[in-house]
């Protein structure tokens, strides 16, 4: 079995690469920047350069993406070219090639405004089915190579699944009053009730999602980890958020008070991953609750495969606020 890795510098793709590798895998791994996990070094948006790296290839996995960090530093002509374009290229030459399966990264962020409710509304409760308002260049783009995929599904027969995955990045929040008030990790913690996924847990939704492409045919799935909440707690999540962890799960008490960490007081939303693990047959080990395990014993919540991969950035220049501008 020969993978195709897109982005394979990157956070994800490096993480696919090494997992794949280690599973005695076929890999080829592509990307802009020379890396240890990148077998060529060239852009998807050369559509020359996809062809002759898609030769022999059974599985491609698409990473590759500019982000909403880039947002600012990048022309909206940039974004539509690598996110929308590169993505064109890789569905036609997977086509061209007799690829069984096509996974494609997408994000939790196509959703955009749709994730935040009215003032006085309970938090959203965010499933597959919520339309998409993406609210920058980034989401529309995602969103738009959403579509190519299930077009190319549609008429040209090739399996293809989407992965709308949240927050896996291991930089600093970009919101400087979040920063300010909370430590890192305290952030980072807090979102796995609601926001958050574990980079060991995206890539075993990859992997699935290779397998069962063909069975499935077309299917967008939410990548994030399994929330403790429910429909009912939408209301009091939005007001007193802190009350009701504290009810669900009231081990976390003692672990933020060693700490001196503290629970948002609101939360605007709950990412639900039940789709994908009754479709796809996904088993996320991270949730909250295995994050406070990994607190008490060694005091790190990430995994072994996030402290392997480590911390890239964005961007090659550094910023004084903040890991990235915002807008």
């Amino acid at each position: 079995m020969k993978v195709l890795v897109t982005g394979s510098a990157g956070h994800l793709g490096e993480a696919l690469v090494r997992t794949l590798k280690e599973m005695q895998y076929d890999v080829v791994g592509i990307d802009l920047k020379a890396s240890a996990f990148t077998n060529y070094t060239g852009t998807i948006t050369d559509r020359e350069f996809v062809k002759q790296c898609m030769q022999g290839v059974n599985v491609v996995m698409h990473t590759a993406t500019l982000h909403k960090p880039h947002v600012v530093t990048h022309t909206p002509q940039q974004f539509i070219d690598t996110n929308i374009t590169g993505t064109l290229n890789l569905l036609q030459e997977a086509v061209a090639a007799g690829v069984e399966s096509f996974v494609f990264t997408s994000t939790t962020s196509t959703f955009g405004d749709a994730l935040v409710p009215p003032p006085g509304a309970p938090a959203a409760w965010i499933t597959e089915d919520v339309t998409p308002v993406p609210k920058n260049i980034y989401g529309v783009t995602k969103t738009a190579a959403e579509n190519l995929c299930q077009l190319y599904y549609r008429n040209s027969g090739l399996p293809c699944i989407v992965l709308r995955t949240s927050r896996f990045f291991p930089e600093e929040d970009d919101n400087r009053k979040m920063r300010a008030i909370y430590p890192d990790s305290n952030i980072k913690a807090n979102e796995f009730l609601y926001r958050r996924v574990e980079i060991e847990d995206v890539v075993s939704a990859h992997l699935l999602a290779a397998q069962k492409a063909r069975g499935i045919g077309f299917g967008t799935y939410i990548i994030s980890a399994t929330t403790p909440f429910t429909k009912a707690d939408l209301a009091d999540l939005r007001l007193h958020a802190t009350e009701v962890v504290k009810r669900l799960v009231p081990e976390y008490v003692p672990v933020y008070d060693q700490l001196g960490w503290k629970m948002f007081p609101s939360l605007d939303r709950v990412y639900v991953n039940e789709r994908a693990r009754t479709e796809l047959g996904w088993q996320p080990k991270y949730d909250f609750s295995y994050i406070l395990e990994q607190m008490r014993t060694s005091n790190d919540l990430r995994s072994r495969l996030a402290v392997q991969v480590g911390v890239k950035g964005y961007h090659p220049e550094k910023f004084t606020d903040g890991p990235f501008p915002v807008d």
